[in-house]
């Protein structure tokens, strides 16, 4: 009798390093706007969609990891524990609950995509509202406090469509790179 094996395998722990990378890059491209866009929603997106939920929760956690040693990896070529406790580390934290989100979303949605398009938008809706506490949290610390709205016109507002659009580029990209590569 053959038993399954519960931990990952080389293929797996090549994906998370794969998709850790992918992360990284995509924070380094900026969208010039009034307020800065990167494409790290869209790696997050594409990530969870292409390796699943298992597989996308680790990888994040490898880029936050890497990251927190100081290598640059997060959004201008930035990294360091103070990034991560910074004004928009919960944003950053944040991601950890879109992929446990849509790890719960995959398990209880059996392959359903729709259940995890929605596992997707639940996962950025937790990390804009955990985000957005830290933000207040620690801006408050700095600065003195700032209001509920006043943080989420300055945090989220203007990213929800962005992210919406990069959520949606995402899964048409992960369904056809899926079939290609047989992830």
């Amino acid at each position: 009798m053959e038993t399954k094996r519960k931990g990952f395998q080389t293929k797996d722990l090549v994906y998370v390093a794969l998709c850790a990378v992918l992360m990284a890059v995509c924070s380094w491209i900026n969208i010039p706007s009034a307020i800065p866009f990167t494409l790290q929603t869209f790696a997050i997106f594409c990530t969870l969609g292409l390796i699943g939920g298992k597989r996308g929760t680790a990888s994040i956690l490898v880029y936050l990891l890497l990251g927190a040693l100081g290598l640059p990896v997060f959004a201008g070529f930035s990294g360091g524990v103070g990034i991560l406790f910074g004004i928009t580390g919960g944003y950053l934290l944040g991601f950890i609950l879109m992929g446990l989100v849509y790890w719960l979303g995959e398990r209880l949605g059996k392959g359903r995509r729709i259940v995890e398009i929605g596992s997707m938008a639940l996962g950025l809706v937790l990390c804009y509202a955990f985000g957005t506490a830290w933000f207040m949290f620690v801006y408050a610390r700095q600065s003195g406090a700032v209001t509920l709205a006043t943080a989420l016109a300055w945090c989220v507002i203007p990213f929800i469509v962005p992210d919406l659009v990069k959520m949606a580029l995402a899964v048409l990209l992960s369904q056809k790179l899926s079939k290609v590569l047989h992830l």
